[in-house]
């Protein structure tokens, strides 16, 4: 199972289509391949106007909806397809969609653009678009549900386009973007195969609004974190486009880390010590610390870090030699720590995943908490179920995301008419293989792009990366990324071009309104320190 942003869901036409390709759509390959033989997508954009207030300051620009055709590995483009290479017989295409932003009376010389993009994998980037950097927002209830429509939209006094152009980009068959062509999910749906797709992106972009002098940074949330790791060493290894910077939210880099099923993996451990912590911060904001609450949350995470990483790590080293006393003695730590019972805990070997974590510490009140946000609750499906059955803050906002999208898109961007909004790609036989930098073929087990981010701080010594995250995100604990960087394996003067910053908020932490504003203040500050 797939997880980040895609638990949002467990978070029509082809957009861009030529003339050719709909009538093939219609089952007329024989006129397809007469009309058109050469594309199966075609670019298209359109223009708009808009201003937004930040921070005080009025900002004008002008904004593009459109797409871009990507080709599969192997692509020629000084070769032609045959003429009756049409439909699923094609050489595979991905038409990807983008929103873009750019600040009117801006020279582009020195003029920062960023990249943009959420995760899943296949989740399009309608949560970052609309939640957190574009010019207009949605307002959503904090910590409970929204009402359903109409919603409220807002313009967005955090959007970090007073230091950067914009552009919002949708994964290979999510949002607008679309797939075609033959073995399309093969081409597209994996870890190197999307990185390909989007680097190919991004150096078109460039060449179409002429933004090669650019200082260049890329945002990636989520699943969009690895992707942009992978991204950046790719760029600068295969293309020779060094960044400026990364910014990763709610970071996950070596997959082996997962808390979701780490019980069919015993001798693992590392899932359950990275969690800890943001159990701890769940049972202070739900109240379920024993003994009484701490005053401030940030110090008492940092005694859960110090135990999770010493007594407790210690203690799940030992497997079934850890002494029956220990045991009890670990098991009563976890329960002050997480407001789980002891007993409890035992039963389950001091391990206990995600899923189970968010449906049993709130279980006197027969809720479950938020695998995303664990400051949402709702009332648990089954009452008897060992797991969380659904992730109620993804139930909480979801809705209003897809409809303000959905109606800003076809209302103020003029794009998306009778085209179909795809919330995710279905990338249910996602290809976990991936190639770091000088390996020379996909390494075996659980991908790690810890090698890609040091192959890119290596390479270019004025790469910055900002590590961003939610103490509430069970989906990608803060500490998980956290450890990760801790083994990044980098010279010790290369360790201070990675800075970090968190919030009191989840996976998304803008859902969070002032947590928004502190993002903006470290994005902003982030890009200006350029």
């Amino acid at each position: 199972m797939m997880r980040f942003l895609r638990g949002i869901s467990a978070l029509a036409l082809t957009l861009g289509l030529s003339t050719a390709a709909l009538a093939a759509d219609v089952a007329k390959p024989a006129e397809a391949a007469k009309a058109a033989p050469s594309a199966l997508f075609e670019p298209d954009e359109v223009a708009s106007e808009g201003s937004v207030t930040v921070r005080g300051a009025r900002i004008d620009y002008k904004a593009v909806a459109g797409t871009l055709v990507v080709h599969a590995k192997g692509w020629d483009d000084a070769a032609k397809p045959k003429a009756d290479a049409v439909g699923d017989d094609a050489p595979a295409e991905a038409s990807m969609f983008y929103s873009a932003y750019f600040k009117k009376g801006a020279p582009a010389a020195d003029r920062p653009v960023m990249f943009v993009f959420n995760g899943g994998p296949g989740s399009s980037t309608v949560w970052l678009h609309m939640g957190a950097f574009g010019p207009r927002r949605v307002v959503t209830a904090d910590g409970s549900h929204t009402a359903p429509a109409p919603y409220r939209v807002v313009d967005n006094a955090d959007s970090p386009l007073d230091v950067a152009d914009l552009v919002f980009i949708d994964a290979p068959g999510a949002g607008f973007s679309r797939i075609a062509g033959k073995d399309k999910e093969k081409a597209f749906y994996g870890i190197d195969q999307d990185v390909r797709a989007f680097a190919e992106f991004i150096k078109q972009f460039l060449s179409k609004y002429q933004r090669w002098n650019s200082p260049r940074y890329l945002f990636g949330e989520s699943y969009g974190t690895p992707r942009a790791v992978a991204l950046a060493a790719r760029l600068q290894n295969a293309d020779s486009v060094d960044l400026n910077g990364i910014m990763l939210l709610s970071t996950t880099l070596a997959f082996d880390f997962w808390a979701d099923a780490p019980q069919w993996n015993p001798g693992n451990d590392l899932p359950y010590v990275v969690t800890l912590p943001t159990y701890a911060a769940t049972a202070w904001y739900q109240n379920r610390v024993s003994g009484g609450r701490p005053a401030q949350l940030e110090p008492f995470l940092a005694e859960v870090e110090q135990f999770a990483t010493g007594e407790y790590a210690a203690a799940l080293i030992k497997g079934n030699d850890l002494p029956e006393v220990e045991r009890k003695a670990i098991a009563d730590k976890l329960a002050h720590y997480t407001g789980l019972s002891a007993d409890y805990l035992l039963r389950s070997n001091l391990r206990v995943n995600v899923g189970q974590f968010n449906r049993n510490v709130a279980d006197a009140a027969g809720q479950t908490v938020g695998r995303l946000d664990t400051r949402f609750a709702g009332p648990s499906l089954d009452v008897l179920s060992r797991e969380a059955e659904y992730d109620p803050q993804s139930t909480a906002i979801s809705s209003a995301y897809v409809s303000a999208f959905n109606d800003y898109a076809r209302g103020t961007l003029r794009y998306g008419g009778g085209k179909a909004f795809k919330l995710f790609a279905n990338v249910d036989d996602w290809d976990l293989k991936h190639t770091p930098p000088g390996a020379g073929s996909a390494v075996e087990g659980a991908a790690n792009v810890l090698p890609d981010l040091a192959f890119a701080l290596k390479t270019n010594p004025s790469l910055r990366v900002l590590v961003l995250g939610g103490y509430y995100d069970t989906a990608t604990p803060y500490f998980e990324g956290r450890l990760q960087l801790r083994h990044l394996p980098v010279p010790e003067g290369l360790r201070a071009n990675i800075s970090y910053k968190y919030y009191p908020s989840g996976h998304m932490v803008y859902a969070h309104e002032e947590s928004l504003k502190a993002l903006h203040d470290d994005v902003a500050a982030f890009v200006k320190g350029r």
